[in-house]
This record gives C-alpha cells, sequence and structure tokens, in this order.
C-alpha cells in the first residue's frame, strides 16, 4: 500500500490519515506529518529524520508513536 501512496502522490497531494501502527512504519520520518490538538486548534508539525535519529537507532516510528514521543496521540 505504500507504494501506491507514494506512486500517487508523485502527481497529486495525498493526505492520509492513520493510527494504523504497520502503516506508518512504512514511511520514512520525514514522509510523515502528525496533528496534535491544542484546545480547539489542530497544530501539524512534519517529522525530521535528523532530530529523531538517535531515538530511530533504538525504536520504530510506530513504537515512538505508542510511547508519545513524536506526538499524535489523545492526552490522558
Amino acid at each position: 500500500m505504500s507504494q501506491l501512496i507514494r506512486a500517487a502522490s508523485k502527481s497529486i497531494q495525498v493526505i492520509l490519515a492513520t493510527q494504523s501502527v504497520s502503516l506508518i512504519d512504512r514511511f520514512s520520518a520525514s514522509e510523515v506529518v502528525v496533528v496534535d490538538r491544542d484546545g480547539r486548534e489542530s497544530k501539524f508539525h512534519r517529522l525530521r529524520d535528523a532530530e529523531l535519529h538517535a531515538w530511530l537507532d533504538e525504536y520504530s516510528l510506530s513504537e515512538l508513536w505508542e510511547k508519545n514521543v513524536i506526538g499524535g496521540r489523545p492526552h490522558r
């Protein structure tokens, strides 16, 4: 599926919303934009490979999402 998304993104803009841990691991950090809610506002931030380099040596993107390191998870 990730190959189809990449192929489509060469000719059109693709916006994909997911909470699938298996799907997020098919992309690099720089291909992911995380959305967090701040009150009634949505805040978007693009992940950066360089900023996550040390984390990505030990963990996958999905593990970082599950640990709430990259954001995009509900606050409890």
